[in-house]
């Protein structure tokens, strides 16, 4: 019984010579390095309270990215991509170069100019999803599974997830594990390393 243990040891219990530790992918979440500074992050980097904006951890370089926000207490927020240059303490976001978002009125804006706007029968209300697709052009809105057709476009750059709350308003975000299945052809975030 000792010679099984001690083999038992020597190949799994210590890493013994010639392996490897394996190495934990890293999950995308909500980046507490990159968030405004009345910004709340609970729920393991999942949720987003206070007021101000805050990126995800991990940029979107694959060719076609899915995410999904759930709305959970109403107020003023929005979602969409940005560049780390924007503003995350100035709400709302849309007003610059820097970020492409759907307000909580259902407007898309980029560049201080509205891009599209959601049907006015399809507000986001508490409880609902909102799903992201963003494929390098375009960005495009998923309400509970449905796509709301109102593509929007222009922001350049490397770009990440963004969330912004104000008023009362709590977002949790979704990086995998997704609600709804993603559109064809989209999937969720991979960092650069799992995409090669």
């Amino acid at each position: 019984m000792a010679a099984v243990f001690t083999c038992c040891l020597a190949c799994c219990g210590d890493g013994g010579a010639g392996h490897a530790p394996l190495k934990e992918m890293p999950t995308v979440h909500l980046d507490t390095h990159h968030m405004g500074t009345d910004v709340v992050i609970v729920k393991s980097g999942r949720r987003i309270c206070g007021t101000g904006a805050c990126l995800a951890n991990a940029p979107l370089h694959q060719n076609k990215s899915y995410f999904e926000f759930k709305i959970q207490s109403t107020g003023v927020w929005g979602i969409g991509v940005a560049t780390q240059k924007v503003n995350l303490n100035q709400v709302p976001l849309g007003r610059d170069s820097h970020s492409l978002v759907l307000r909580h009125d259902g407007s898309i804006y980029h560049n201080n100019e509205e891009k599209n706007r959601l049907p006015a029968n399809s507000l986001p209300q508490e409880g609902d999803i909102v799903g992201v697709t963003y494929d390098h052009v375009e960005m495009n809105l998923y309400l509970n599974g449905k796509n709301m057709h109102c593509p929007a476009s222009g922001i350049r750059g490397t770009v990440f997830p963004i969330v912004y709350v104000d008023d009362s308003a709590i977002i949790d975000a979704q990086f995998s594990d997704f609600y709804h299945t993603p559109p064809e052809g989209f999937e969720k975030i991979l960092f650069e390393q799992q995409i090669f």
